[in-house]
């Protein structure tokens, strides 16, 4: 399962995705917002990171305005590895090197086509593992519980 979330600048663009994705035959929840009303992104950025650490979704997809906001909110929690891409080529390095689970992107940077393509490739690719491995480890250690 795929959830996913934006905030008002980016609520077209959603709509957009989600309408692809669910073409495609894959099973998306939106997690809002809905309407062209100001937000504030950090809600659902967490409300999605949730999700995802919790099990109950793979992977997730945040848009804002630049989509810094959205990636910064949701790398505060552990385990999760909010990737900021801007094309296919980030899109794809972040699933394969950096086993990133939440994307992340900009309705104001990336256009309709080019958000399809970087959501197509990240879901596509698959985390390479290796000598990778031990690099998205060192990215966990701080948000290890101190013993």
């Amino acid at each position: 399962m795929i959830v996913i979330a934006s905030d008002h600048a980016a609520v077209d663009l959603k709509a957009e995705i989600i309408n692809h994705l669910e073409a495609s035959g894959r099973e998306i929840v939106d997690l809002g917002t809905t309407g062209p009303s100001s937000v504030d992104y950090p809600d659902f950025a967490h409300l999605l990171a949730d999700r995802v650490k919790s099990g109950s979704a793979t992977i997730g997809i945040l848009i804002c305005g630049t989509g810094i906001g959205m990636s910064m909110a949701a790398n505060r929690h552990p385990g999760i590895r909010a990737a900021l891409c801007h094309d296919a080529f980030t899109a794809e390095m972040a699933r394969l090197h950096n086993d990133a689970n939440v994307l992340c992107f900009g309705a104001r940077v990336v256009g309709a086509g080019v958000a399809l393509q970087i959501v197509d490739i990240f879901l596509k690719s698959t985390f390479e593992g290796d000598r990778h491995q031990r690099r998205v480890e060192k990215i966990e250690i701080l948000n290890s519980p101190e013993e």
